[in-house]
């Protein structure tokens, strides 16, 4: 697979792929649109490769029967070092305690 893609190509690429699993599944723009509860825009809109959301994306590909495309899309349970710097930064928040200097009198 080329990862050299720009993101244009990379639409356009999953665009084909959804018309032809349409085809081949024997539905109409109009039937794949009412299956996967999205408008015939914007199926017309990710066949054509300009886009649309991974929402819409998804159902798609249940409405096809093709929620196997979804698992090439690993997740882990691994934290994401964002979340541990969070974690983190909680953590030092509530050992620290505050130093306060001499009272004034």
């Amino acid at each position: 697979m080329n990862v050299s893609l720009t993101d244009d190509e990379w639409e356009g690429r999953l665009g084909e792929q959804v018309r032809a699993a349409r085809i081949a599944a024997g539905y109409t723009q109009r039937e794949l649109a009412g299956r996967a509860s999205i408008s015939l825009s914007t199926l017309h809109s990710i066949e054509n490769g300009s886009g649309s959301s991974l929402r819409s994306l998804i159902r798609i590909a249940r409405a096809l029967g093709r929620a196997d495309w979804l698992n090439d899309f690993h997740v882990t349970d691994e934290v994401s070092p964002l979340q541990l710097l969070r974690q983190q930064r909680a953590g030092e928040r509530s050992v620290r305690r505050r130093v306060r200097g001499p009272r004034e009198r």
